[in-house]
């Protein structure tokens, strides 16, 4: 009976290394899988931006036996083509998307510290009303938002794409959920240090908010950089303010659509946003944790 149930246990042994192996293989097969879902659109514009002018709708990725499906002519053509200024775009769409981040950034942390740390009336109803407004479609507001920017003159200007977008409820919310987290004995201790409000603001909230402010950066940098409806409302064709979604329309005409050199200029869209999350990723981590402080 010994000999019959150590041998059961030998083979157990045995066969338990090979059900692991087995399952890592199934976990790393089925994880390559969605990444390679996750990845196919990029992969496919990329290869798109790649292929010779009037092959870009085809689904064929093999060239045929003397056919050159491939060429680096459609990102020539984006860079050097003198109807389709692509940098003068590019740098319209990093001033609106910088210029939004930083205005949404110190008017939410500004506004949550109010919300957070500071008492006067109706505080709690007007944050409340605030945070309902985020259930109302943005589409709705477009057509007042219009009518005041047409009011103010600030058609075919930056002030137009960037001050009716800085005012971010989203943005008010994560930072005043922040702030609301930080020991208030931080502030008692300024202010007996003899701290005015605005030195506590300066010198005690601001750095302790930064991962979360960056955080907001990117996600309103991000928002505002792929923005394409609001920035085609407010500039007519030839306005100098053109950002580049707007721009890379242009390759899209009334009876045919240059597939190859959009998504040539798409490939390059991608860029600033993918260095700004590779460079400040660790803030990011951070500021999406950040909430976890207590006194």
């Amino acid at each position: 009976m010994t000999w019959r149930t150590s041998s059961i246990n030998d083979a157990l042994k045995e066969t338990m290394p090979a059900q692991g192996t087995i399952r890592k293989v199934a976990i790393y097969t089925a994880l390559l899988s969605i990444l390679f879902l996750v990845h196919l659109p990029l992969l496919w514009m990329i290869l798109t931006a790649l292929k010779s002018p009037g092959l870009g709708d085809t689904l064929r990725f093999i060239p045929l036996k003397g056919e050159k499906l491939y060429t680096l002519e459609n990102f020539r053509a984006v860079f050097m083509d003198k109807d389709f200024p692509f940098w003068k775009f590019a740098i319209n769409s990093l001033v609106v998307a910088a210029g939004c981040g930083l205005l949404t950034v110190v008017l939410c942390t500004m506004a949550g510290y109010g919300f957070a740390k500071k008492s006067f009336p109706l505080r709690d109803q007007l944050f409340a009303g605030l945070i309902a407004v985020m259930l109302v479609p943005g589409i709705i507001f477009m057509v007042p938002q219009y009518a005041l920017v047409l009011k103010f003159g600030w058609i075919n200007t930056y002030a137009a794409m960037i001050v009716p977008h800085a005012a971010n409820i989203f943005g008010l919310f994560l930072l005043r959920q922040h702030i609301r987290a930080l020991p208030d004995s931080l502030l008692e201790a300024a202010k007996v240090d003899g701290a005015s409000e605005p030195s506590i603001f300066r010198i005690v909230v601001v750095p302790l908010s930064i991962p979360i402010m960056i955080t907001l950066f990117l996600l309103t940098f991000v928002g505002q950089w792929s923005n394409f409806l609001w920035q085609l409302i407010v500039n007519t064709p030839d306005s100098q303010f053109i950002t580049l979604p707007v721009g890379l329309s242009f390759f899209q005409g009334q009876f045919s659509v240059q597939i190859e050199r959009m998504m040539a200029g798409a490939c390059f869209s991608i860029m600033p946003i993918a260095i700004l999350f590779v460079a400040a990723q660790r803030f990011f981590i951070t500021g999406l944790m950040a909430g976890s402080i207590k006194e």
